[in-house]
C-alpha cells in the first residue's frame, strides 16, 4: 500500500477536472428519457461501418470513498484540491495490483526495488511529465474518443495527451527506434469489442499513481466494449517479462459523461522540481 501522506501529496499534484466545457449545448444524437436527461441504458450507438461506436467523452466509474478508506486508510478523504477528490478515481490509479495481495503481487526483484524507493524517499513523478498508460486514464480527468474508421484517437484532459489507435490494418512495426510516452497502437474488431495492441512505450511512466514501474518491453492489450450507450467495458492486460513475472489484468468501467467536453490541460508555473528525487 502507498503510505496516506503520499496518497495527499499525490492528489494534490494532479490538475483539477470539471464536468462540462460547452455549457447548455445537448449532444446531437444523444438519446433521451422523458424529462429530457440522456438515456445512459439506451443501446449502444453504431458507427456508419456498423462498428459500434465509441465516441464520447467517458470517464472511468470510481470508487466509492467508503471503499477507498476501507483500501487506504480515513485519511484518504482529507483532500483541499476541489475535483481531485479520492472517490473521483479508480482504486487501480493508486495501486494497480490492488487485486492481488501485497506478497503475491508478480513483481521481480528489479520491479519491487524501484517500487520500494519510489514509496520510501519520496521519489515522485515529475510534474508536467505525462503520467501513462493506463494511469492517464484512470484518474478524475475525463478523456474523449474520436472514431473513425481506420483511426480512433484518444484524447486526455490529463496532460492534454493523445494516443492514436490505427485499425486500417496495419501491424506494430517491428522495430521502434524512438519509444514514446504512450506508446504506439494499433486495433481491430472482435465482433462488437475493440481489441488494442500496445507496444514501444519508453520507460519513463509510471503503471500507477503509487509508483509501479514499467521497461521499454512492456506490451499492453486491451479490450473495449460498450455495452449500451452510457457504459465502456475495459480490460487491459500488461506484460512486461523484465519487470514482472506473468502478465496481469485489470477490468474497469468508463461511464459516459454526456453533453460534455473536455477542457485544455496545461502545466505552468511549476516549481516544486526542486524538491523530488528524480529517475
Amino acid at each position: 500500500m502507498i503510505p496516506h501522506q503520499r496518497l495527499l501529496f499525490l492528489f494534490a499534484l494532479l490538475s483539477t477536472g470539471a464536468h462540462a466545457q460547452w455549457l447548455n449545448f445537448p449532444t446531437p444524437g444523444t438519446p433521451r428519457t422523458p424529462d429530457g436527461k440522456p438515456d445512459l441504458a439506451a443501446p449502444a450507438p453504431r458507427a456508419a461501418d456498423g462498428k459500434p461506436d465509441l465516441s464520447g467523452v467517458w470517464h472511468v466509474h470510481p470508487a466509492s470513498i467508503a471503499e477507498m478508506k476501507r483500501l487506504f486508510g480515513d485519511s484518504i478523504g482529507i483532500t483541499s484540491v476541489p475535483g481531485m477528490e479520492p472517490d473521483t478515481i479508480s482504486k487501480y490509479a493508486l495501486n494497480i495490483f490492488m487485486d492481488f495481495k501485497p506478497e503475491e503481487a508478480p513483481m521481480r526483484p528489479g520491479a519491487a526495488e524501484i517500487y520500494r524507493r519510489r514509496a520510501t524517499e519520496r521519489e515522485l513523478r515529475g510534474v508536467c511529465l505525462p503520467l501513462g498508460i493506463p494511469a492517464t486514464g484512470l484518474v478524475s480527468e475525463p478523456n474523449k474518443i474520436v472514431q473513425s474508421p481506420k483511426l480512433i484517437v484518444i484524447l486526455y484532459e490529463s496532460d492534454d495527451t493523445h494516443r492514436q489507435i490505427y485499425t486500417d490494418g496495419r501491424a506494430l512495426p517491428a522495430e521502434i527506434a524512438q519509444p514514446a510516452w504512450l506508446g504506439y497502437s494499433v486495433g481491430h474488431w472482435e465482433g462488437d469489442t475493440l481489441v488494442v495492441e500496445s507496444a514501444g512505450f519508453n520507460d519513463r511512466t509510471w503503471l500507477d499513481l503509487g509508483g509501479h514501474p514499467h521497461s521499454e518491453a512492456l506490451r499492453v492489450l486491451e479490450r473495449y466494449h460498450r455495452r449500451d450507450f452510457g457504459h465502456l467495458d475495459v480490460e487491459m492486460t500488461f506484460d512486461d517479462p523484465q519487470m514482472y513475472t506473468k502478465p496481469f489484468t485489470i477490468k474497469f468501467t468508463q461511464d459516459l459523461w454526456a453533453d460534455s467536453d473536455i477542457f485544455e490541460n496545461v502545466c505552468e508555473n511549476e516549481r516544486d522540481r526542486a524538491h523530488f528525487v528524480q529517475k
